[in-house]
């Protein structure tokens, strides 16, 4: 269950890809204990409201085992509920909210998992680069007050930055025109500018940034981690911006190779990040089932909370 329409496709699509990859080759290599892994596949059309209806389709309707997606922490927040209810795996394969899997009274969710880093691990991972890299004492933020996403980078970022935070700028989810907010920072001393924001805003943002001169290193998120962002920014200024990622295209692995000379035949592109973690979503749950040996949705979660030192493409991890 991805967001294959709408503003997060682009996330969505390749992790959809990625998955159906991973089914093949398991398949073509003889399944899971002697099964055939069988793909229903949704779209949440990135909204929250369809992404609830959509894991109480697959959990309920279509019986599924496990469910994996979506890719934001949104429609991921809104989906748990069914699956809890439903007692079925939900595996979010970037859903990086820190609170993402937590109930309010900071009780974890029993079904409700993802393979991706945290946004505290990756805000807290930028400041450090922009202290000990970049030498940076004074930083700009811009970014969408609106979004958990935002906010969630913002206070990491800003706890772990050793220099001065010059200026906050806001802008609005879904707006392309930054010239008001970039004008107010075009005259600030400041050594580096943050934005804890998705591609679709980011790509303007350098863009816009770089035509006003404005030709600091700029820092982002796992979101900025698609190729559109280069579309949207121009090839031309995407130098000196530095972003994190769950996955390293250029690894020697020999795993990791395969995965990305596979992804290519298949897609004709490379795979992203997001393409490494549902990959590596669909092994992890492979080795829970033979872990259990069972295809029962309650025994599959009990080889979930039991995984240890997985090794994936995009690191070595356990719950």
């Amino acid at each position: 269950m991805f967001e294959l329409t709408g503003s997060a496709s682009a996330y969505g699509n390749t992790q959809a890809n990625a998955v159906q990859m991973a089914a093949d080759e398991i398949n073509e290599d003889g399944g899971i204990d002697g099964q055939e892994i069988n793909i229903e596949e949704y779209d949440t059309q990135s909204d929250e409201a369809e992404a609830s209806s959509v894991a109480t389709r697959l959990s309920t309707r279509d019986n599924v085992v496990a469910m994996i997606g979506p890719a934001l922490t949104g429609p991921m927040q809104a989906s748990i509920p069914n699956a809890n209810e439903a007692q079925v795996p939900l595996i979010s394969p970037s859903a990086t909210d820190d609170g993402v899997l937590t109930n309010e009274d900071g009780d974890v969710h029993p079904y409700a998992y993802r393979t991706g880093f945290t946004n505290s691990f990756q805000g807290g991972a930028l400041a450090t680069f922009a202290n000990d890299e970049l030498d940076a004492e004074r930083a700009v933020i811009l970014g969408d007050n609106s979004s958990d996403y935002a906010t969630g980078l913002t206070e990491e970022f800003t706890e772990a930055f050793d220099g001065e935070i010059v200026s906050v700028e806001n802008f609005s989810e879904g707006q392309n025109d930054f010239n008001a907010e970039l004008t107010n920072i075009e005259q600030m001393d400041f050594d580096v500018i943050f934005v804890p924001g998705y591609y679709e805003e980011g790509g303007p943002i350098i863009n816009q940034a770089r035509e006003m001169g404005i030709d600091q290193p700029i820092l982002g998120p796992d979101g900025f981690g698609n190729e559109i962002i280069y579309e949207l920014a121009s090839p031309e200024n995407m130098d000196n911006i530095y972003h994190t990622s769950h996955f390293v295209l250029t690894s020697d692995d020999p795993d990791t190779q395969d995965f990305v000379a596979n992804y290519r035949e298949n897609f004709d592109t490379d795979p992203d990040m997001f393409a490494g973690l549902a990959y590596d979503t669909v092994y992890l749950l492979k080795e829970a089932i033979e872990e259990t040996g069972s295809t029962n949705s309650e025994d599959i979660n009990t080889g979930l909370e039991n995984i240890e030192d997985f090794a994936g493409i995009t690191g070595t991890f356990f719950f």
